[in-house]
C-alpha cells in the first residue's frame, strides 16, 4: 500500500541538501527587495512565484541559477539574513522536519559592507532562534562556488565556526569547465582540520566529476550524483554490472543527495521515470531525498517523498529507510545522530506505519528492506 500525501506530511523529515537562499518565502522576497530598492519582475506574489518557477524550469543549471540574483540583492543586511534563516526553520517545522542541514555562500552577501563573520553570525542567530522555537536540530554548510576565488577563505570560515554550528564545506555551481580539483587547496585544508566535505558533483557533468570529488578532493557526501548511473551496466532497466567508481560508492556507503524535482528542472534527468533514483535505491546505495531549492522548484520534503512514493512505488518502510539513510549521513556527531534516530525517527514511524501497512518494499531489494548500512 502506497502512503497517502496526508500520511507523508506527518512523517518526520531529515533534509540534508537545502540551500538557504533558495528557500525564501515569496512575501519576504518582495518585502526585502523593496527595502533594497531592487526592481522585481513583478510585485504580485503569484506572478513572482511563477517567474521563479519558470526561471528554474528551463532545463539548464546556469539558467536555473540566474533566478538567485534577485535573492542575493535582497539579502545584504544582518537583519535580512537572520530573518530568512529564522523563517526557514519555521517553514521546515510546518513540514515536520526534525533535522536540517542548510547551506549558503557568505561572499554573496557583502555588497553593503558586511564582513563574513557578521554574515555567519546573523544566519546562525536566525537558525538558533528557529531551533529553540521549533525543536529542529540543524547544521550549517558553508559553500563556495565554481568560477570564483573564494574556496580557501570559505573553507577557513567554515572551520572557524565549527563550534557554533557549521558542519561542512561545500563546492556548488556549474561543473562544466570548473573541475573540483581546481579548488583542491581548500579541500586539503578541510582534511587537515578533520572537517566534513560535500561537493555538488554528477549533476551537470558526468561520472568523472564524482570520481574527482571523491578521489581528488575527499568528499564525504555527494550532492546530486545523478551521473553515477553512467558507471552502471544496465539491461532491461536492471543493473547487471558496475564500474569501479559505482562499486566504490556503494561499498564505502558514500551518501548521494538526490533532489528529484530540481534534477528535472536542470535537466540532470529527463523525467522522474528516467531518474536513476530507482536504480540507486534498488541496489542499496546510501541514497537520500532532498529539496535543493524550495522556492525555485516549488517543493518541500513532503512533496519530494510523495513524488518518490508515486513514481517508484515506495511503501512506508521505504520512506523510513530513506529517512534513516539521511540521518546516518548527517554531519553532526554520531551520538547526536543516534539520539534523533532512536528517540524521534523510529518511534514516529512505528506509530504511523500501523499494523495495516505492508512492511515490505515494492522495489526488489536483496537485503529485504532492512535499515542496515
Amino acid at each position: 500500500m502506497l502512503p497517502t500525501l496526508d500520511t507523508i506530511k506527518k512523517l518526520p523529515k531529515v533534509l540534508l541538501h537545502d540551500h538557504l537562499d533558495g528557500g525564501l518565502r515569496i512575501d519576504t522576497v518582495i518585502e526585502l527587495a523593496k527595502k533594497e530598492r531592487y526592481p522585481l519582475p513583478s510585485d504580485d506574489r503569484v506572478e513572482l512565484l511563477g517567474w521563479f518557477h519558470r526561471g528554474a524550469n528551463q532545463g539548464n543549471l546556469r539558467l536555473y541559477l540566474e533566478t538567485f540574483k534577485v535573492i542575493y540583492a535582497a539579502l545584504q543586511t544582518e537583519e535580512a539574513l537572520e530573518r530568512v534563516a529564522y523563517e526557514s526553520m519555521l517553514d521546515l517545522k510546518e513540514d515536520n522536519t526534525v533535522y536540517v542541514e542548510t547551506r549558503f555562500a557568505p561572499f554573496f552577501h557583502t555588497k553593503k559592507g558586511l564582513t563574513h563573520d557578521e554574515i555567519m553570525e546573523a544566519v546562525l542567530r536566525g537558525l538558533r532562534q528557529g531551533s529553540r522555537e521549533t525543536g529542529i536540530s540543524f547544521g550549517l554548510i558553508v559553500c563556495t562556488m565554481r568560477g570564483t576565488e573564494w574556496a580557501v577563505p570559505m573553507a577557513e570560515l567554515a572551520v572557524k565556526y565549527r563550534e557554533k554550528g557549521a558542519v561542512a564545506f561545500d563546492l556548488a555551481g556549474d561543473e562544466a569547465g570548473y573541475p573540483a580539483k581546481k579548488y583542491i587547496d581548500a579541500f586539503h585544508y578541510c582534511q587537515r582540520e578533520n572537517f566534513n566535505i560535500t561537493i555538488h558533483a554528477g549533476e551537470a557533468f558526468g561520472a568523472e566529476s564524482i570520481w574527482q570529488a571523491l578521489q581528488w578532493c575527499g568528499a564525504h557526501r555527494i550532492g546530486h550524483g545523478t551521473r553515477l548511473v553512467d558507471d552502471f551496466v544496465i539491461e532491461n532497466n536492471t543493473v547487471v554490472g558496475m564500474g569501479t567508481l559505482a562499486q566504490y560508492v556503494l561499498d564505502k556507503r558514500i551518501p548521494l543527495d538526490c533532489c528529484l524535482s530540481s534534477n528535472i528542472h536542470t535537466a540532470a534527468a529527463e523525467s522522474f521515470a528516467a531518474h536513476p533514483f530507482r536504480l540507486f535505491y534498488t541496489n542499496r546505495f546510501r541514497v537520500t531525498l532532498n529539496t535543493d531549492n524550495r522556492l525555485m522548484s516549488d517543493t518541500s520534503m513532503s512533496k519530494e517523498l510523495d513524488i518518490a512514493a508515486r513514481a517508484y512505488s515506495l511503501t512506508m518502510r521505504d520512506l523510513e529507510i530513506l529517512t534513516l539513510n539521511a540521518m546516518k549521513s548527517a554531519f553532526i556527531h554520531y551520538d547526536e545522530r543516534c539520539d534523533i534516530i532512536y528517540k524521534v525517527i523510529k518511534p514516529a514511524f512505528a506509530k504511523l506505519k500501523g499494523a495495516s501497512q505492508n512492511p515490505k518494499s515494492q522495489i526488489p531489494n536483496p537485503n529485504k528492506g532492512s535499515a542496515k548500512d
